[in-house]
């Protein structure tokens, strides 16, 4: 079409070239953490890294790999059961299950390790109940250590859980009735019916969400430290703050031991991906069949999806709700008016900066939807998957060096390191993948003719993005700024290690409070993280409403 202008992305740079630029930039930068942990394998640590391999790393790898294997069995047997019985089983309170098994979503891993063991413990309400009620002395019964390997495994698993839930029932959802209905003509139960056809059918998203469970597994600080499980994690916390010129990068070396198990989850994901051909082409949605459960089936159903929920949402929360109520922190007023500022501060700052960011690498490939912006997009979203202390060495070794480099000519001291700006570049690798997979989603749902049309109106593609695409996209930003915002707002190891010096968020003082063993005042804090948390819930439950047509009347 003469006349026509190329893409200009606000007249940054034109057509493909520009794009490339852009999209090849925003990767870069986002990536350069990831890879700053990467070139420092080889660097020499004046002994320190020689040390930890041969004392400390061999448990490190070990308790990481028993952690892994027991959150994902135990996240398998709750997330793929508790989906099929509330999608195709009838049983009183199906319905309410079905939104309510994603609450543990709201309660970040560290939060439910501070309640269970403020529960839980020998000086807890629990134990100290137990003894008053049958008079039991210290070496009269045995009860189960929370802060251990298996109290760890049982928190992670009732706070990730909702990730193969989520994958489970979106696919069993969308799954074929026609398999199923030949199924129950061949004589098939509910359970049958579950391990012979649904079950094969839904792998590859079982698989996904799974992959997902283990990289928050591995990239978890707060709650296992809490436990007293030594992981690789919380060992590149601790290398990071011993008082020897190589601590750093003696932490960068323990953070590429971490990189590895991460890439290999995310060959995992990607194959699960690859491998999801199962599909029917039918474009008529029907009432997926159902089994009616009575009786004792019906109650043991009922347990089962109950259990994860009390336990998973319904008792740290309350434990919260209580201590809040009995005293909790006695200066949340004060405190919260500064510490809350900095929070919400900060999660607005970060979810902006990604929205945009994220907005014109979308664009970008939407409208240059080659193989280079595509893969260079995946560079730039692969952060996501890599733990929070992870990001942050890579994030403090090149702001260190550059500030090096910027005193050495101008001296003025520390100009990045320990800066706002440094916690924002943080959390944008870590979470820059939320927003560009939901706006890219958002993207798709838009109809290449549209575009068209603009353009044979003589629309420029900036124009055609600010007069077209953004209206139609409010509620996919808006999605995409709350998530991002409520990430932040939990996000702990990231915070911990990058913040200026006497900067508190939200999550960094109900750390420091749960560390001093003042849980009561923690729970005040801890309460406001949970309620904010249950935004993406509830979002989230929304997007699975919508999944099938007429699916949300079943039951």
């Amino acid at each position: 079409m003469d006349g026509v202008k190329p893409l200009s992305l606000g007249g940054l740079q034109p057509g493909r070239a520009g794009a490339t630029t852009i999209v090849g930039g925003i990767a870069v930068l986002i990536a350069v953490p990831i890879v700053v942990i990467v070139a420092r394998v080889g660097a020499d640590s004046d002994g320190l890294w020689q040390h930890l391999a041969s004392t400390v790393l061999p448990e490190y790898l070990r308790n990481t790999l028993l952690l892994g294997l027991g959150v994902a069995a135990l996240t398998l047997l709750i997330g793929v059961g508790t989906a099929w019985m509330v999608t195709l089983c009838r049983f009183p309170g199906a319905s309410v299950f079905r939104w309510a098994l994603l609450l543990p979503f709201a309660i970040p891993t560290y939060l439910g390790a501070y309640a269970y063991t403020d529960l839980f413990q020998y000086s807890g309400p629990f134990q100290t109940w137990l003894r008053d009620i049958f008079g039991w002395q210290a070496n009269d019964y045995w009860f189960p250590e929370v802060r251990s390997l298996s109290g760890a495994i049982l928190v992670l698993s009732l706070a990730l859980y909702p990730y193969v839930y989520l994958a489970a029932r979106a696919a069993f959802v969308e799954q074929s009735v026609c398999a199923l209905e030949v199924g129950r003509t061949l004589g098939l139960g509910p359970w049958g019916s579950f391990f012979r056809i649904a079950l094969p059918l839904v792998r590859p998203s079982i698989v996904a969400g799974l992959a997902l469970v283990l990289m928050e597994t591995l990239a978890e600080f707060g709650a296992v430290e809490y436990c007293a499980v030594d992981t690789l994690a919380t060992g590149i916390y601790r290398a990071f703050k011993l008082p020897e010129p190589h601590a750093l990068t003696a932490a960068a070396q323990l953070s590429a031991c971490l990189l590895v198990p991460i890439v290999l989850l995310l060959a995992l994901e990607a194959w699960s991906r690859r491998t999801a051909r199962f599909h029917h082409t039918s474009v008529r949605y029907r009432r997926i069949p159902s089994w009616p459960l009575r009786g004792i089936k019906a109650g043991l159903a009922f347990l089962a999806c109950a259990t994860p929920v009390f336990l998973g949402f319904v008792l740290p929360f309350s434990t919260f709700v209580v201590g809040t109520i009995r005293g909790g922190d006695r200066r949340a007023f004060e405190t919260f008016a500064t510490i809350g500022g900095n929070s919400v501060f900060l999660a607005a700052l970060a979810s902006v900066v990604a929205v945009v960011l994220a907005g014109l690498v979308a664009y970008a490939c939407r409208r240059h939807p080659t193989t280079l912006h595509l893969a260079l997009s995946r560079v730039a979203g692969i952060g996501y998957a890599i733990p929070g202390a992870v990001i942050a060495i890579g994030v403090l070794i090149p702001l260190i060096w550059l500030d090096q480099k910027i005193n050495a000519v101008f001296g003025i001291g520390l100009l990045f390191t320990g800066s706002v700006a440094a916690v924002i570049y943080g959390y944008q690798t870590r979470f820059f993948a939320v927003s560009l997979n939901l706006i890219s989603a958002g993207l798709t749902r838009i109809q290449p003719t549209i575009d068209d049309a603009a353009r044979t109106l003589g629309a420029s593609p900036a124009r055609t993005l600010g007069r077209v695409h953004l209206p139609m996209l409010k509620g996919t930003l808006l999605g995409a700024l709350l998530l991002v915002f409520v990430d932040v707002i939990k996000e702990l190891p990231v915070t911990l290690i990058l913040r200026p010096f006497n900067f508190e968020t939200l999550a960094v003082r109900v750390y420091q409070l749960a560390s001093d063993e003042r849980l009561a005042e923690a729970s005040t804090g801890a309460l406001a993280i949970i309620l904010i948390g249950l935004v993406p819930v509830v979002f989230m439950s929304r997007m699975l409403d919508r999944a099938r047509p007429g699916e949300e009347d079943l039951g």
